[in-house]
């Protein structure tokens, strides 16, 4: 029970404290699970991040249901789950509330503006910080580079560099 308690503490304060959805989580995640908690290798963390990747969903909820899993069964899944989404139940039904009554104000526009270089700060953090650890030799580069022009500039469907990627890693490796 009491490391479901360390889990819902860790998942809660992660969805508390993190602003622009999952890619901008990762860092905190990444923070909490492997360098405070231990819980996890980078190894396993980069894994859970391309299996949260691929599979439907928002990252950070796929994120944190396969570390509550690996953490403490199913049940830990369920535990990081809940953790990690209420904090934006609890603060979207707040902002709805006080958006609704001050959505003329300049003070809500500034506040807005304000958050925005933040998440591109905390997005541009997590790349970094995956890429370090996925990065493992020259080959792992060219797959990624390779990938990012596909999906950033010939506009290939996502879902197919991922296969694509795969059968490079199993061809390469």
């Amino acid at each position: 029970m009491n490391l479901l308690i360390k889990l819902f503490i860790s998942f809660f304060k992660i969805g508390l404290f993190s602003f622009g959805g999952g890619y901008a989580m990762l860092p905190l995640i990444k923070e909490e699970v492997i360098e405070t908690r231990g819980w996890l290798t980078n190894a396993e963390f980069i894994d859970i991040v391309a299996i949260s990747e691929m599979t439907p969903g928002p990252i950070a909820i796929n994120s944190a249901t396969f570390l509550g899993y690996r953490v403490s069964g199913f049940l830990g899944s369920v535990v990081a789950t809940l953790a990690v989404v209420l904090p934006s139940f609890i603060i979207m039904s707040l902002i709805f509330h006080f958006v609704s009554r001050f959505k003329d104000s300049p003070y809500s526009d500034w506040f807005f503006t304000g958050i925005r270089p933040i998440v591109l700060g905390l997005i541009a953090s997590a790349a970094v910080s995956v890429a370090l650890d996925a990065f493992i030799d020259i080959k792992s580069i060219f797959i990624a580079l390779g990938i990012f022009y596909l999906v950033a500039f010939k506009k290939l469907n996502p879902i197919i560099t991922i296969v694509l990627a795969g059968i490079a890693g199993a061809i390469f490796y």
